[in-house]
């Protein structure tokens, strides 16, 4: 199983201070967060695609490439990359040359977004975002499988006889995750592709991501691709850790509060309680993520969320240390124990390059 965080990137005042990082502050941030999670071992570090304030990951690819650059184990990804208004072929080309730069140590996550105005920002129109979804991917995986491509669709330009440069490494494409946290018809389309699920699991109740897991299970087994307890499924988190959980809850409360995303509605106490958001000790954050399991079944990625809501970067780093050192070596274990036989580990480049190489032995066989 794999662990890891993910960012979205925002740039948010500090409520304890009223003082907001600039941009470049922020993305230094984020870069010495994503050096940080190496340092601590955790195995995945992925950014979101946000083309408005107060966001600044609007290029995931350079921001991983930099990354690539100083870490030698950790897995780059996106939590986002907009399948519906990025061209499929800079996908292509972007992530291709990204595998190259990281040695393999790249996969990526499709989404919609959540932001309605990108769309017409770069051309679309947001009532055609599921159809958008579709027809995208389905021609970025042809551009990964196939050499040489001719097309025709409903959303952009045919190609004819096209290569897109350069050819994903070993062969072997980046592993693909579908993140949606309300469309069936991404869970859909994953299963369809024997791609993984990745369901953020921040702002909803368990047994609304227990529908979705289980929907996209149903779905991969119908395709073929394996049983329902074979599917790829990750989650999303979000915690906030002291070893005191008294000293969690009253450090945490002013950032809940103001945070763009939940503040001035329930408060910490009604959130906590209803959705995967932990507030307290490592022993309580190492319980709350084991019970993911129970409505989730077993999965093979756990990301999750620290930097947000205007927490400073010293906090953050503090965060990742509790993670690193007292959380993620338990839930290994944890995880690992309960695993039962035939539940696969979550995909490496290593790995899919092995079985590629002995899928084309049986063909010959």
């Amino acid at each position: 199983m794999q662990f890891g965080i993910f960012t979205v990137g925002d740039v948010t005042p500090d409520p304890t201070t009223g003082r907001a990082p600039g941009e470049h502050e922020r993305i230094k941030a984020m870069l010495a967060i994503a050096q940080k999670a190496e340092e601590v071992g955790l195995d995945v570090f992925a950014t979101g695609e946000h083309h408005n304030p107060p966001f600044v990951p609007s290029s995931p690819t350079t921001m991983l490439g930099y990354v690539a650059a100083r870490t030698e184990n950790l897995i780059l990804s996106t939590s986002t990359t907009l399948i519906t208004t990025n061209d499929p072929v800079k996908i292509a080309e972007d992530f291709a040359m990204l595998q190259h730069v990281a040695d393999g140590r790249v996969d990526l996550m499709m989404g919609r977004g959540n932001t309605g105005p990108v769309y017409p920002w770069f051309g679309k129109d947001i009532r055609d975002g599921i159809d958008l979804a579709i027809e995208n991917y389905a021609l970025l995986r042809r551009l990964w499988d196939e050499d040489v491509v001719t097309w025709k669709g409903k959303f952009r330009t045919p190609l004819q006889s096209f290569t897109s440069t350069p050819r994903p490494l070993d062969g072997v494409a980046p592993f693909v995750w579908h993140g949606s946290i309300r469309s069936p018809e991404i869970a859909e389309q994953a299963a369809y592709y024997g791609d993984g699920f990745f369901h953020n699991n921040i702002f909803w109740p368990a047994s609304h991501t227990r529908q979705m897991v289980n929907l996209y299970r149903e779905r991969y087994a119908h395709y073929g691709h394996g049983t329902p307890e074979q599917a790829i499924v990750g989650l999303g988190g979000q915690v906030f850790m002291r070893r005191n959980s008294q000293d969690a809850v009253r450090e945490f409360r002013p950032y809940f509060d103001n945070a763009p995303v939940y503040g001035h509605g329930p408060s910490l106490e009604e959130f906590t309680s209803q959705t995967p958001l932990t507030v307290g000790s490592p022993q309580q954050v190492i319980e709350r993520t084991l019970s993911f399991r129970d409505y989730a079944g077993d999965y093979q990625r756990q990301l999750f969320l620290l930097d947000h809501a205007g927490l400073p970067l010293k906090t953050v780093l503090e965060q990742l240390d509790l993670l690193g050192e007292e959380v993620v070596p338990v839930l290994r274990k944890e995880f690992a124990n309960l695993r039962p036989a035939g539940v696969p580990d979550a995909p490496t480049h290593r790995a899919r390059v092995a079985a590629a190489a002995t899928a084309r032995e049986e063909e010959r066989a």
